[in-house]
């Protein structure tokens, strides 16, 4: 690592020990969920926009909303825990007196306070959150225990993206239950260290990167987006908003959400993608075809 990266790398430290925003305080947790309160932005939700969501009542919407802000969440601290065990073992191969080492321990500490913070907020909106099916676990566990390093971090990142893209739009919605916004408030602040310093790392890695591994990078990117979109999306909480049908409900909504999610969350990570050079023939068909990306 150059020694310009590692003074932009010693500053995040610095703003990571000198401005700790911990969730406890910063978090106003004693605030209850007013009837007025939403969990998400109605257009976060995987039926927006399609003729079954007008058939929910006013309740339902909300409680989609609730139940799938909360997958959401779980999800996202799930990931967040696998990059832990990645981290962890990265430590290994680092002298301890190295910024990187030094950087990935303050990251470590973040990434623990989310995970607590998530299930804190989930718990206080009695939400009931649905573990990943066997084959995300097992996924999961493969990638974070014997991927390289370069993939990675090229894996963290595109969630992180994604994490954040969802941390924005709730924070800046003050129709959203504000306990709700101040955590993706305090997530964004913290995740964006952890974004420009997975950027900076991977750096050495992308600039000489020739087409091959290019396109194993964008295939990387978006295969692990969609891994997380799948974790979103259930069946079983139509079942628990109590429509009629809730196989119907939840066919239409995991094929009307790959359309919503493609149109309100992908811009940072196809931006992300295009900066590196990502995008080929190979990778922009498969982000149409799998992402519905308009790439």
């Amino acid at each position: 690592m150059n020694a310009f990266s590692e003074q932009k790398i010693e500053r995040l430290i610095k703003l990571s020990q000198a401005s700790p925003s911990l969730p406890d305080t910063f978090i106003p947790w004693e605030e209850s969920v007013e009837p007025k309160d939403k969990f998400i932005p109605d257009f976060l939700t995987s039926l927006y926009d399609h003729p079954l969501y007008d058939s929910l009542t006013a309740t339902q919407k909300v409680e989609l909303g609730k139940h799938e802000v909360v997958q959401v969440m779980y999800s996202y601290a799930w990931s967040e825990n696998l990059a832990c065990l990645f981290f962890t073992k990265h430590l290994l191969t680092l002298d301890t007196t190295s910024v990187e080492h030094r950087f990935l321990l303050r990251e470590l500490i973040e990434e623990y306070q989310h995970q607590e913070m998530f299930a804190k907020v989930i718990k206080k909106m009695n939400g009931k959150p649905l573990a990943p099916k066997w084959f995300h676990r097992w996924l999961g566990k493969m990638t974070a225990n014997y991927f390289p390093a370069d993939l990675m971090f090229m894996s963290v990142l595109a969630i992180e993206l994604i994490a954040d893209t969802y941390g924005k739009i709730l924070r800046k919605d003050k129709a959203v239950y504000n306990v709700l916004r101040k955590v993706s408030e305090l997530h964004n602040i913290e995740e964006g260290r952890h974004i420009h310093y997975t950027k900076m790392w991977l750096d050495r890695f992308t600039q000489k990167a020739g087409l091959f591994k290019r396109t194993i990078y964008g295939m990387v990117i978006l295969l692990n987006i969609y891994f997380m979109r799948t974790l979103y999306v259930r069946k079983e909480i139509f079942e628990r908003i109590g429509v009629d049908d809730s196989s119907q409900y939840f066919k239409a909504a995991n094929k009307n959400y790959s359309s919503n999610f493609a149109k309100y969350c992908l811009d940072d990570a196809i931006s992300f993608t295009k900066e590196i050079n990502a995008f080929n023939p190979v990778t922009r068909f498969f982000w149409r075809r799998i992402l519905k990306a308009n790439v």
